[in-house]
């Protein structure tokens, strides 16, 4: 599979899921990221028959599904009650994927509060610990984000943004090594370096996409990638230009 069908495009609730596929194979876009949390994809939504018939569709289209949850529901979450609805929430994404046949959900390991950190690392491990398992008996892969990198002085902070809390969570949940093999699916957006979460177009920040292509993918990274940035039109001319960069930095 060459680069640009590699390169895929979260629609996340742009579109309803059906809209989504065929939007997806109307632009030959392989791989699709959905999110199903709320209007026309809410979870509650996906029924047996409405499944059947996206999963019919994915085939038909040769569309690779993933569903991704809200980075804004706190899987580090301790609270009584919100912590048990948490938990809840990841599992039916997992229900949702197996229904959908879905092939990867991109889960988060939350955010704590600065004083919280180590309390809320040790709560969101333990539950990613426990629907990973609740995912394997249902056969279901569960992709962990690696979040953005928050100003020192913001008061809220996400988790696993660096390599080392990264490990934390991968270690725990039978992973011996962060290599390339473990890697399914690298998000794509431009920003400037060391400065706020942003989520720009190639070329609209400093981000050096043909040393980032050079190093993922000499590093053995086979897996694909997912524009996150701007509309879905923003997302498909970045798609071309990526791989005119990747194509410049020497990827064939």
């Amino acid at each position: 599979m060459n680069l640009r069908d590699r390169i895929g495009v979260d629609i996340g609730s742009k579109l309803p899921l059906e809209e989504a596929v065929e939007w997806a194979a109307r632009h030959r876009v392989r791989f699709i990221d959905v999110q199903l949390d709320t209007g026309a994809n809410a979870l509650s939504t996906i029924d047996e028959a409405r499944a059947t018939t996206a999963r019919a569709a994915c085939h038909k289209r040769d569309i690779r599904l993933g569903l991704h949850t809200a980075s804004a529901v706190n899987v580090a979450e301790y609270a009584p009650h919100v912590g048990d609805a948490v938990e809840r929430y990841l599992k039916a994404y997992v229900d949702a994927a197996v229904k959908l046949g879905a092939g990867w959900i991109v889960m988060h390991a939350g955010f704590h509060f600065t004083s919280d950190k180590e309390q809320r690392m040790l709560a969101g491990r333990e539950r990613l610990q426990r629907v990973a398992d609740y995912a394997e008996r249902n056969g279901a892969l569960i992709l962990l984000e690696n979040l953005n990198k928050e100003p020192e002085q913001a008061e809220v902070h996400y988790l696993a943004h660096t390599v080392e809390e990264w490990r934390f969570y991968f270690d725990a949940i039978l992973v011996e090594a962060l290599d390339m093999d473990r890697v399914e699916e690298v998000r794509l957006a431009d920003c400037f370096r060391n400065g706020h979460e942003v989520h720009l177009p190639p070329g609209k920040g400093n981000l050096d996409f043909g040393d980032m292509f050079r190093s993922i993918e000499g590093n053995g990274f086979r897996g694909h990638y997912m524009n996150a940035f701007g509309s879905l039109d923003d997302m498909l001319q970045g798609r071309d230009e990526l791989v005119r960069i990747a194509a410049t930095a020497g990827i064939a």
